[in-house]
C-alpha cells in the first residue's frame, strides 16, 4: 500500500504494508539508520523519533497511523550535528557504546521543546523510558542541563537516576 510521509522535512512515498512499524520504514525503506531497534516492544527507547513533535517509539507505530504528521529522526534533528543537545552530548562525553544515544537525544529534544529549563525531576521523568546499558544516566542528565543552559544541581549529584530509568 502506498503512503506519503513527511520525514525530516521532506515528503516521500513508500509502498509498504499498512501494519509495518515506522521503525522498519525508516531503516529499511528510507535507509535512515540512526533510529535503532532495541526491544521491539516499546520498552527501551532506542527507536524514539518525533511524530508531530512528540517523542514516540517507532517500533510500535504502524505506518498507517502516521498520516500527515511530521516525522523527525536523529538525522533530521540537525544534519550537521549542531543541535544544542548533540553538542552537549559531545562536550559531556555522554556515549559509551552509543547504541541508545539517538533515542536518548530524541527524547531529550522533545523534553526541551516542551520544557526549555527542565529540573532534575523533569529530566528523570522524560527520560525514564530510555534505557542505557552502559548506565550513562548522570552524563545524560548533565548534557540535557548543558543544552538547556541550566546548572546541574547538587540534588542531581547526590541522587542519580536509578538503573531502572
Amino acid at each position: 500500500m502506498a503512503f506519503t510521509l513527511k520525514v525530516n522535512g521532506k515528503s516521500t512515498s513508500v509502498d509498504v504494508p499498512p501494519d509495518m512499524p515506522l521503525l522498519w520504514v525508516l531503516r529499511d525503506t528510507l535507509d535512515l539508520k540512526g533510529t535503532k531497534y532495541g526491544c521491539g516492544i516499546s520498552l527501551c527507547g532506542a527507536c524514539t523519533v518525533h511524530l508531530a513533535g512528540k517523542a514516540v517509539r517507532s517500533c510500535q507505530v504502524p505506518v498507517s497511523k502516521v498520516g500527515n504528521a511530521e516525522v523527525t529522526t536523529i538525522e533530521g534533528l540537525s544534519p550537521d550535528g549542531s543541535h544544542p543537545l548533540q553538542q552537549a552530548w559531545q562536550e559531556v562525553d555522554v556515549p559509551q557504546c552509543g547504541y541508545c544515544q539517538a533515542g536518548q537525544i530524541m527524547s531529550a529534544a522533545a523534553l526541551l521543546a516542551k520544557t526549555p529549563k527542565p529540573t532534575d525531576a523533569d529530566i528523570d521523568t522524560a527520560m525514564s523510558g530510555n534505557l542505557c546499558r552502559c548506565a550513562t544516566y548522570l552524563r545524560i542528565r548533565k548534557a540535557i542541563h548543558k543544552a538547556a543552559g541550566t546548572a546541574v544541581t547538587e540534588t542531581a549529584r547526590a541522587n542519580p537516576p536509578s538503573a531502572n530509568q
